[in-house]
């Protein structure tokens, strides 16, 4: 396998054809075997005075003493965070730990972990000015080289602002050894860009929203990856884990380059965010991130997939009837605790309003060719399908515990934790949520 060359997409403009000059901020990207023995080399390039790093309960024992003993052989001090957290959850009880427990005299982050690990330390780092590296220890989501942090804040799921990791490490020694359901959530995480590229196209014809043909082109790129080497990552070759995690962190920077995540999450992740919180409302376990989007994509692909069938039927005959009060209700149900923040969303832009639901119905028969034929891009469902069988990770939800009031649920009112135009809005335009996830529940529940 060709190796990446960083360099070209690191610290410099992209002068794109899209008429935008993209930048990322990231100064390295390692993915070799032993990189973490490059630390030393790494910081002697700048002037940190004193580091924080920060793990957890697993991911310490993984890579952190690794980190810590190489960290000894410089001159530099530092300080270890080790969240004790056998689940550790990126909410506000975390955050507030993070911030008690950092001295004030670090200038230098380095989380050592993979997902939430990594969504703290850029948030933490970005709010307190302070530089920050990742030492990614499996190729489990996409998040390492992202500019955004999603966090769980009054049991609702927000992205939040914040910047990119100055230095990316993956050891292959490390990541090769990585769970496997770890590894797959990698590859479900990436398999998702699919009906993420197609929902950006899809706002882009229908809402006139800025889409970026060569951003789209390296998310392609990043699937690519995925798609070749899954079956050989599974069995830990190290030269496929290394495909898997370029790919993954290339899908970050194009969200770098973007300015946040619409490149690389869709309806798929909106569902996956649903289950999400409902599990951690429920005190369920949950499982990883990239499992769940993997799964939302098999769901989202065959909804594509049904929509292509219906053509211009699709468009019901009658007039939007959106009623504020009736729905406010339904989220109230749907969402619990979390729901104040779904409907000040509504009340602040109202997607959902009945001249904005005719406008968008309007658009997609004056379009319908263009989006008939940009669902016939997409891969089959029964593809992705084979693609996760092969690496042993789960494609239906009953698999991983989501109940089918949940499941139904997810596609009702997931669209609502973002103002963010996609397959499951468009549903609603045409009415199709209750039709479409009852032939689904009956086809994956049964299956």
């Amino acid at each position: 396998m060709e190796k990446t060359n960083w360099k070209k997409y690191l610290e410099k403009p992209y002068h794109c054809s899209c008429g935008k000059t993209h930048v990322c901020s990231i100064e390295d990207i390692i993915i070799e075997e032993n990189a973490i023995e490059r630390l030393p080399e790494i910081l002697g390039k700048h002037d940190y005075k004193k580091l924080c790093v920060v793990s957890d309960i697993n991911t310490q024992e993984v890579a952190g003493e690794k980190v810590c003993a190489v960290l000894d052989k410089t001159a530099i001090p530092y300080q270890t965070i080790v969240f004790q957290d056998k689940e550790l959850v990126p909410d506000e009880e975390a955050v507030t730990y993070f911030l008690t427990e950092i001295d004030r005299d670090c200038d230098l982050i380095i989380g050592v972990g993979s997902g939430t690990i990594n969504d703290l330390c850029r948030f933490i780092s970005f709010k307190m000015n302070l530089d920050y590296y990742i030492v990614g220890t499996a190729p489990s989501m996409d998040g390492y080289a992202s500019n955004v942090s999603p966090l769980i804040i009054k049991h609702l799921k927000t992205t939040y602002e914040a910047h990119t990791a100055k230095v990316i490490i993956g050891d292959l020694d490390i990541l090769a050894q990585a769970p496997l359901p770890m590894i797959a959530a990698g590859a479900g995480d990436i398999l998702g860009k699919y009906v993420c590229l197609t929902d950006w196209q899809l706002a882009h014809i229908i809402n006139g929203e800025y889409y970026c043909p060569e951003m789209a082109a390296m998310v392609r790129e990043s699937i690519q990856k995925v798609v070749d080497h899954a079956e050989r990552a599974a069995k830990r070759e190290k030269e496929a884990v290394a495909a898997i995690m370029e790919g993954l962190v290339l899908s970050g920077i194009v969200m770098s380059y973007i300015g946040n995540s619409r490149p690389a999450s869709g309806s798929e992740h909106h569902m996956s965010h649903y289950w999400e919180m409902m599990f951690l409302l429920d005190r369920q376990p949950d499982p990883l991130h990239g499992t769940k989007v993997g799964i939302g994509t098999v769901a989202a692909i065959k909804m594509y997939e049904k929509l292509r069938e219906l053509g211009k039927d699709a468009v019901p005959g009658s007039a939007p009837h959106f009623d504020y009060n009736t729905w406010s209700q339904e989220i109230e149900t749907a969402y619990g605790p979390a729901a104040p923040g779904v409907l000040k969303l509504e009340q602040s832009i109202g997607k959902n309003k009945n001249e904005e639901v005719t406008r968008r119905r309007a658009a997609y028969l004056q379009h319908l060719d263009k989006i008939q034929a940009l669902i016939d891009e997409l891969p089959k469902a029964e593809t992705i399908i084979d693609i996760l069988k092969s690496m042993d990770a789960p494609y239906y939800p009953e698999q991983i515990k989501v109940t089918k009031d949940v499941f139904k649920r997810s596609i009702y009112y997931a669209k609502d934790l973002r103002n963010r135009f996609g397959l499951l809005q468009l549903l609603f335009d045409l009415e199709l949520q209750e039709g479409f996830s009852n032939d689904l529940i009956i086809e994956i529940y049964k299956a």
